[in-house]
């Protein structure tokens, strides 16, 4: 089945290069990024594994653990890691799940439920495996995207995404085009005006009944 935004994530237990987790468990109370891959050295993923490793310390302001999965053994992804290290100028310092199996791949609806893992296998067998979850500390999908295999992920917008989830899940408030942390957000027309009122003494901005603008909460 599809995973939708508000369906709990999938939970599972599997083999990473930082040993056996189950996922759920290792989430924890923190959020959660799950991103994956089609196979080990491929040139798309080999840059956005680096990036990724160079964003993680903003992951770890954020109470947020990131975990990435590729379609081969974790024995692959070592080797793979040493290739990344070199060409990008970061080690990758997070758990990479091997999913040679392809159980979680078929779990998150990445994949038809017929594909088999069996090898020889060519990165675009697995073509649509490319996804991004964003998970909750309630294990919720909060969001959830897919890239194909000729366009690298923008982790500056999935970063961007994760503050404006959690300054929603904190200050039940909503973020408008382009929203950038530290500017302008948006009152739900789930507020009244009232409420409004109570929430933010200092006023905000009507510029239309179902259009109410405010300083972001601290």
């Amino acid at each position: 089945m599809a995973i939708r935004i508000g369906d709990e994530a999938p939970d599972f237990t599997a083999e990473t290069t930082e040993g056996t987790i189950r996922f759920h468990e290792w989430i924890g109370d923190k959020w959660a990024i799950l991103f994956s891959h089609p196979k080990d050295f491929t040139p798309v993923c080999t840059t956005e594994l680096g990036y990724m490793a160079r964003l993680k310390p903003e992951f770890d302001k954020r109470d947020t653990k990131v975990i990435g999965l590729s379609i081969d053994p974790v024995t692959n992804h070592s080797q793979w890691a040493k290739d990344i290290e070199e060409t990008q100028g970061t080690a990758v310092n997070y758990p990479m799940i091997g999913d040679a199996d392809l159980n979680v791949a078929k779990l998150y609806d990445m994949i038809h439920p017929n594909a088999s893992g069996a090898n020889p296998r060519t990165a675009a067998d697995n073509a649509t495996i490319r996804a991004v979850f964003i998970v909750g500390p309630d294990k919720k999908v909060k969001a959830t995207f897919t890239y194909p295999m000729s366009a690298g992920r923008n982790f500056d917008e999935v970063l961007r995404l994760l503050d404006a989830l959690q300054l929603n899940a904190k200050h039940t408030v909503a973020t408008p085009v382009n929203w950038k942390p530290g500017e302008d957000v948006i009152i739900p027309t789930s507020v009244s005006d009232e409420d409004a009122k109570k929430k933010y003494p200092d006023g905000f901005k009507t510029l239309k009944p179902y259009l109410r603008t405010v300083a972001q909460p601290k």
